[in-house]
């Protein structure tokens, strides 16, 4: 199968999630936007096509699928690539992890866009500061020590007791916050023991390591999920 990712050509977004599944499966794929501009991408928001019809990137083609939604495209995708233990009870509970984890990364997009995505951060900057020192200095940790008790109950090093797309996410989320927030993410890392260990190790996974020294691993930055603004992090 040669699968076709649709998501935003300039930024990481949500779209790398699954990029990171196909890129440690070493699955083939096209990233459509980024060999055709966001035009190819927007036909499909546009409904110019037949079938399903997403209401955002990330979508994934396969075949005659047009899956939307990062949880659930990496629910499909995980079977087929191996990056998830068989047994329904241990591939629900795979797909309740990626939800969660979709959970926060929306509660941090809301950290710089706390009024209206359709706002620039510029227009909501004060509010801005007072949904991020929320983020920090409440949700963030509640989210966080969750993740480090889900690999404590995993043995420790993977959330399902063996590799699965979930530990990637994991890696793409603590990439993503030290990247935001990191003056908070070192006053909590020293609690965060096994998610740091585990950023670690997913970075040096070959095709993972491969990946992420390539030019298509784009750098974070202030179009994407995960923006670093000085004043949305903790006092220095």
């Amino acid at each position: 199968m040669r699968y076709e990712l649709y998501y935003w050509a300039g930024i990481q977004g949500r779209g790398e999630f699954v990029r990171l599944a196909l890129e440690d499966a070493g699955a083939s794929y096209v990233d459509v936007a980024r060999e055709q501009g966001d035009d190819a991408l927007v036909r499909y928001l546009d409904g110019v096509h037949e079938g399903a019809l997403p209401f955002a990137p990330p979508f994934l083609k396969a075949g005659r699928l047009l899956i939307a939604q990062t949880a659930n495209i990496l629910q499909y995708l995980a079977p087929l690539l191996g990056l998830v233990p068989e047994g329904e009870g241990r591939r629900l509970y795979a797909h309740q992890l990626q939800l969660t984890i979709a959970d926060l990364v929306a509660e941090v997009h809301d950290s710089h866009h706390p009024i209206a995505s359709s706002l620039y951060y510029e227009d909501q900057r004060s509010e801005a500061r007072r949904r991020a020192a929320d983020l920090r200095g409440t949700r963030l940790p509640r989210y966080l020590d969750y993740f480090e008790q889900v690999l404590e109950r995993g043995g420790g090093h993977h959330a399902l007791h063996e590799h699965s797309y979930v530990d990637l996410s994991l890696f793409q989320l603590m990439s993503g916050l030290e990247y935001a927030f990191p003056r908070a993410m070192r006053r909590l890392g020293s609690g965060l023991p096994l998610l740091q260990a585990l950023k670690l190790r997913v970075a040096q996974r070959p095709r993972l390591a491969a990946y992420l020294a390539s030019p298509r691993r784009l750098p974070f930055n202030e179009s994407g999920i995960f923006r670093h603004y000085p004043e949305l992090d903790d006092p220095t």
